[in-house]
């Protein structure tokens, strides 16, 4: 018997600055039976970090065809493609291929510096791609927020990042690997 996804509800609070972007958002989210909690924050904090009316988690778990978040237009063309971890390169080639923007944000401290060096020379040759790494320290204590429903409020501003369930609050440092 396969394992069925966890879903957590959050109510996302986000006050971007540098954006002007404030608004709520009533998120359902999968966690898939292989997730861990790590990651799926991360997910939520690249959620927090572009959101906007018509951006949505995807399948890219399970899925090489989707992201893991996504922006698509009105005529279903990708303008955003947001994927979370370290990917493989031939998946972020295709997403490069596929949408108008691509960001990564890996995490994993020594792990996400060695698959970064390894990649580099291919990872440049994407013009439409940034990719951004997150501190271990970080995205561990953005696990440590996690429920299984979360009252979630994020703050950006000066290129700073807070998210805070209103007892403990993080703060996420955001280290551009390429531009």
């Amino acid at each position: 018997m396969a394992l069925k996804a966890t879903v957590f509800k959050a109510n996302l609070q986000i006050a971007d600055m540098e954006r002007h972007y404030y608004q709520d958002h009533a998120l359902t989210i999968a966690q898939h039976p292989s997730e861990t909690d790590e990651r799926m924050m991360v997910r939520l904090l690249a959620f927090a970090l572009h959101a906007g009316e018509y951006l949505e988690f995807g399948q890219g778990m399970t899925d090489d065809d989707e992201a893991d978040i996504w922006q698509l237009d009105l005529t279903g063309a990708i303008e955003l493609w947001i994927d979370v971890g370290t990917p493989d390169e031939r998946l972020i080639r295709k997403a490069c291929g596929r949408a108008d923007q691509v960001i990564v944000y890996c995490y994993g401290g020594r792990t996400a510096e060695m698959w970064f060096e390894q990649n580099k020379s291919l990872f440049q040759r994407q013009k439409n791609l940034q990719i951004i790494n997150l501190p271990l320290e970080s995205t561990a204590a953005l696990a440590g927020l996690t429920q299984r429903t979360m009252n979630l409020q994020c703050t950006i501003q000066d290129g700073q990042v807070w998210l805070s369930n209103g007892e403990a609050s993080v703060q996420v440092e955001r280290e551009t690997l390429l531009p």
